[in-house]
């Protein structure tokens, strides 16, 4: 506070920065208030309620370009584009993330399935689904909705 009892106001650094909260060593949190204020009702409803977007409507389903796949909550590098392939799936699809640290992987058995769940490890936010019928090595389909995600062209 300020001589004379007036508050001082914060750095804008830590106003853009206040919702993180350490919950662990690479995980964040902000209230559900804060998620939809900043995320929007569509965006809210698959990263935060765990939805899913229509298949083949989704903005980075034919994104092309070399570059980094990144949370769309939290900007947590997910995957690379040298990860991704064409699965007619409908979703953008993943052979692996780009570190297996920045996923968590969940058993769900919502909807009458059994599936695996993928989050982010850093916000906890959905991202969609992986699948052990993809091309590779590993054999894994990572299905992810396009929302949950942002694209960072790489540099040239």
């Amino acid at each position: 506070m300020k001589r004379g009892g007036a508050p001082t106001r914060p750095h804008p650094a830590a106003l853009r920065w206040r919702w993180y909260e350490r919950m662990n060593d690479n995980t964040l949190r902000k209230s559900e208030a804060e998620w939809l204020a900043e995320l929007g009702p569509e965006r809210y409803r698959i990263l935060r309620q765990a939805g899913t977007e229509r298949p083949f409507t989704g903005s980075l389903l034919d994104v092309r370009e070399d570059g980094t796949y990144v949370c769309g909550a939290c900007g947590n590098e997910l995957f690379t584009a040298d990860a991704k392939f064409e699965s007619h799936c409908g979703w953008p699809s993943f052979t692996q993330p780009e570190e297996q640290k920045n996923v968590r992987l969940l058993e769900d058995r919502s909807h009458g399935m059994l599936r695996t769940e993928v989050r982010c490890a850093r916000c906890d936010s959905h991202l969609g689904h992986v699948f052990d019928d993809g091309p590779g090595p590993l054999g894994t389909r990572y299905c992810i909705n396009s929302l949950s995600l942002n694209f960072r062209p790489k540099s040239p």
